[in-house]
């Protein structure tokens, strides 16, 4: 008999995901064991990358998002 593990496709993080550190929007999330998430800011993400990876069971790293966004203002205007 096999047994089956459920797998659940992880979420884009939005503007109301926080850092658990510091409440900055969050850009990086670390599965655990358990089916627990930790999340991070950019700032947190980078201090603690090496140790959150060496536990973590997946990782989702947004945070090229960072530079992609967009200019409000036309290039005329800037």
């Amino acid at each position: 008999m096999t047994t089956a593990t459920p797998v659940i496709a992880a979420r884009e993080l939005t503007a109301t995901d926080r850092c658990d550190r510091c409440g900055a929007q969050a850009y990086a999330r670390a599965m655990l064991g358990a089916g627990s998430e930790l999340l991070f800011c950019a700032h947190h993400w980078h201090a603690n990358s090496d140790a959150l990876r060496a536990v973590a069971t997946d990782v989702y790293d947004e945070l090229e998002r960072l530079v992609d966004v967009p200019a409000t203002a036309s290039v005329e205007e800037r």
